[in-house]
């Protein structure tokens, strides 16, 4: 993909957005000087000179105590990202409006034939009747109304254009909000201008650049890509944690990376599988010495069940490891018969786990993956599906002891018996505090614990292996009650969920776990981390690379494979040796590719590639790319290919 498109409007956009959205703050009463309280009188508001319907009054209050906990140019920027994810996703889906992404088949942000118009004010009223029919809350009479008055086009665009999100929240909640989100409130004015803040994407972006789906992992990384530059080579505050280690992993790589951990790991029990047919990064094992083909055959199970395989990214940012990852659980599935149209439902629920600490890199590797099954299943986003992708929460904001309170999840409380089994201490300062003897409250006290920091530590964070079940029946109980309880019971459990959701992800152990972990050196590291890399990775805290590859082998099951992009000091700096001699001495290196020093566009430091085994195999030979006699990123895919087929080739 050329990416020079993308790096050139990427930055600009994330400026113009957030310019627009903090003017658009300003008419609400919002800015960095402080709040402005509104006025009501009967259907209409008024704050700071600008007057708006009084419906906005209770998205307004959630938003100003936001930015009151948050900060003004926190809440700013989290909205800023927010939108231009959404004007991207829906771009990518309008240009395949002939596949029906959009169920009108009609374009939202663009016109087929007219530079700078709008198919969607053309067809208007087709789109109104299709997003009604798809269960969208439409006023189709006051709509029609302004289809007629022919001088109110931006009010009807910006009304189709937000009830193509709501009709989207369906699908894809985790990017489109629910209805009366105040997201929503700070979508800016002059939508249909020439100059208006989002044009740059249709207007520079040629069309052809948005047909595959990694077009959206680019342009994230070069919409953050100014914050990167700030505060690159500083001690980074946890606020700045993802800008300052979030790499784009290229594609190649991701393909050696999935096909030499989930691929090896279906080849391992299937060595004849077509599989590896599909793999042209896959670097065979070839001849193996008699005794590590004996206690290969020994470990290695005689079957596999497709839906039972799971396959984590930690650190999983965009998503493209995880699509790649689907890719070839998809080849698994077929493989064993399974019917085509099940196929992506299976895989996203059963099968695909993720992590990361920056909601936005969240919110688009579930669009990514929604996007890459959505190929094989047009009813896809019929189907409501819940994936396993989550950005990572803190917790020390939640009051455990009235959340527990509002569960009710013992029965004697109904019963007046609240006194037996719990002791209640509260005052005007403190919050509540809870004495009890079970076990799930116990797990909730334990989880908060873990997770006060989670922005900070992400995937570092230890959730013991024990506790699954545990957090399983928990979250169970907590996803019925979010749909089922009492007036109290379901926000209680709605403000659970994340937690033990997170929670969940990080106690499973894991047949693959892939990752481009951060890199961030120790001098760079804020108290809290270093504090936390010594008291848990003691001997490995040198660089967060280095505690996520031991934090990661530890997430996989016995005898799972594991995939690496990192720097490749580890190999040879004596820093690292303590590193270097637990990965030689107690796990198995199946493959790895040195790069070339100035090999890889985009980061600061010599990288390497390498694929694990969660077992020690003294005897195993693995297979070794190094590439430093090819000069530049773009000869590294190309050569490492040919290295690799080659050698395949020789051990047939």
């Amino acid at each position: 993909m050329n990416t020079n498109n993308l790096k050139k409007v990427a930055p600009r956009a994330r400026t113009a957005f957030i310019k627009a959205i903090e003017a658009r703050a300003g008419e609400f009463g919002l800015t960095a000087k402080g709040i402005t309280a509104p006025s009501i009188s009967g259907d209409v508001l008024q704050v700071a000179g600008y007057t708006h319907s009084a419906r906005y009054s209770t998205p307004l209050k959630r938003l100003s105590q936001r930015i009151a906990d948050e900060g003004f140019s926190a809440v700013i920027e989290q909205m800023a990202y927010t939108w231009f994810n959404r004007f991207c996703a829906i771009r990518f889906m309008e240009l395949k409006s002939e596949e029906g992404y959009l169920e009108h088949g009609v374009r939202i942000l663009s016109h087929p034939s007219q530079p700078q118009g709008f198919e969607v004010l053309d067809r208007a009223t087709e789109v109104i009747d299709s997003l009604i029919s798809e269960g969208v809350a439409l006023d189709k009479p006051a709509l029609l109304d302004l289809l007629l008055a022919g001088n109110q086009q931006e009010t009807l665009f910006r009304e189709l254009l937000l009830g193509q999100c709501h009709r989207l929240h369906g699908a894809m909640p985790f990017l489109f909000e629910a209805i009366d989100d105040e997201t929503e409130l700070l979508l800016p004015l002059g939508l249909t201008r020439t100059d208006a803040f989002w044009r740059e994407l249709i207007d520079a972006i040629p069309e052809a650049d948005w047909q595959q789906v990694e077009v959206i992992g680019w342009l994230y990384q070069f919409y953050i890509s100014d914050k990167k530059d700030e505060v690159i080579g500083k001690v980074v505050k946890s606020a700045d944690i993802p800008a300052a280690t979030q790499l784009f992993t290229p594609n190649w790589i991701v393909q050696y990376l999935v096909q030499n951990s989930l691929g090896r790991y279906w080849l391992q029990t299937y060595p004849g599988s077509p599989l590896a047919g599909d793999m042209p990064y896959y670097v065979a094992p070839g001849e193996q010495p008699a005794e590590v083909l004996a206690e290969l055959a020994r470990l290695t199970p005689t079957s596999i069940e497709p839906e039972s395989i799971t396959v984590l990214d930690p650190a999983c940012g965009s998503g493209h490891i995880l699509v790649e990852a689907y890719n070839i659980l998809y080849r698994i599935y077929e493989e064993r018969s399974y019917r085509s149209r099940e196929i992506p439902e299976l895989i996203l629920t059963h099968n695909l786990y993720g992590l990361d600490i920056d909601d936005r890199a969240a919110q688009l590797a579930g669009f990514a993956l929604i996007m890459r099954a959505r190929q094989d299943d047009r009813r896809l986003f019929s189907r409501e599906i819940q994936l396993n992708i989550h950005a990572l929460q803190e917790s020390r904001a939640l009051n455990i002891p009235k959340l527990w309170q509002a569960l009710n999840l013992n029965a004697d409380w109904d019963r007046g018996q609240v006194q037996d089994l719990f002791s209640v201490e509260e005052s005007a300062t403190a919050p509540t505090t809870l004495v009890s003897n079970d076990v799930r409250l116990n797990l909730l006290q334990d989880l908060q614990q873990r997770f006060s920091d989670a922005k900070t530590l992400g995937s570092l964070i230890e959730v013991p292996a024990d506790k699954a079940e545990a957090i399983a029946e928990l979250l169970i109980t907590l996803k019925g009650l979010s749909e089922r309880g009492d007036a109290m019971q379901k926000p209680a459990a709605r403000a659970l969920l994340p937690l033990l959701q997170q929670a969940s992800v990080l106690a499973k152990r894991y047949d693959a776990v892939i990752a481009n972990p951060p890199y961030m050196g120790s001098k760079f590291h804020i108290p809290v981390v270093k504090d936390y890399l010594k008291a848990n990775f003691k001997g490995y805290e040198k660089d967060l690379f280095s505690a996520f590859i031991v934090r990661n082998l530890d997430l996989a099951k016995p005898r799972g494979q594991l995939g690496f992009m990192t720097p490749f000091v580890w190999m040879f700096i004596s820093s690292y040796e303590e590193l270097r001699n637990y990965i030689i001495n107690e796990k198995t290196i199946t493959s790895l590719i040195q790069l070339e020093y100035s090999g890889f566009d985009g980061a600061t430091v010599p990288i390497c590639t390498f694929t694990l085994e969660n077992a020690h195999n003294p005897h195993f030979k693995g297979g070794y790319v190094r590439l430093s006699d090819f000069r530049g990123a773009d000869q590294q895919g190309p050569r490492a290919l040919e290295i690799i087929q080659a050698a395949n080739a020789v051990g047939k």
